[in-house]
């Protein structure tokens, strides 16, 4: 019976509350960078496919990623007051870090973004490996890990997308899949995670526990 000893974190959707706000300007970055908007009708359908069956659905090539992913940090940026961090997460957070668990951010968005809706709790985070990819997590997993000095078997990686799951799984490193974020649970589920939460009073439970092996 042991625990792990480091917790890296996605941040949208994952611990922020950003999915509404992703929602919301989501038609003005299609407009801009002219791809499809988004059919609401088929919202939930999508939250089950992975990034590039979306990328498919909305007619987008894989090179507009950067530019898009960009302009949506910026608009962030413009309107951080409004996202917030899901209830509880401020307290899993103090209590892994109480506990001496090493906690550390790997996400798709801007540091300024992800120190800003932290608030206070950015304190806690000893790495933050910001601005990746939408493709390009793995390495910055592997980055963490190794400055990290814990072994792998010793680290849980915990979000909310599919290519999230794969980026973990791919640098053999445990997953916990949240099922409050992007995706659905069974999208999430078919993956094979790890472990799989269903509220994050259900995460720091798990999380307050050792993890068996």
């Amino acid at each position: 019976m042991r625990r792990y000893d480091l917790l890296i974190f996605d941040f949208d959707g994952t611990l922020a509350d950003s999915f509404p706000f992703f929602l919301e300007v989501f038609d003005t970055l299609a407009d801009a960078h002219r791809f499809n908007r988004l059919d609401r009708a088929r919202l939930d359908e999508l939250r089950g496919c992975d990034l590039p069956q979306i990328m498919r659905h909305l007619g987008m090539p894989r090179w507009k990623l950067v530019p898009v992913a960009m302009h949506f940090r910026t608009l962030m940026a413009q309107s951080i007051g409004r996202i917030r961090l899901f209830d509880g997460v401020p307290d899993v957070l103090r209590a892994a870090a109480a506990d001496g668990v090493l906690l550390a951010i790997v996400s798709s968005n801007s540091e300024h973004n992800v120190r800003a809706v932290l608030g206070d709790n950015a304190r806690l985070f000893s790495h933050f490996e910001c601005g990746a990819s939408l493709f390009g997590k793995r390495r910055r997993l592997r980055r963490v890990v190794r400055g990290s000095g814990v072994p792998g078997e010793r680290v849980l990686c915990v979000g909310d997308e599919v290519r999230d799951i794969d980026a973990a799984h791919a640098e053999g490193l445990d997953f916990g899949a949240v099922g409050w974020g992007y995706a659905r649970p069974e999208a999430l589920h078919a993956r094979a995670p790890k472990l799989m939460f269903g509220s994050v009073a259900e995460m720091a439970a798990h999380l307050a526990m050792p993890v068996e092996h």
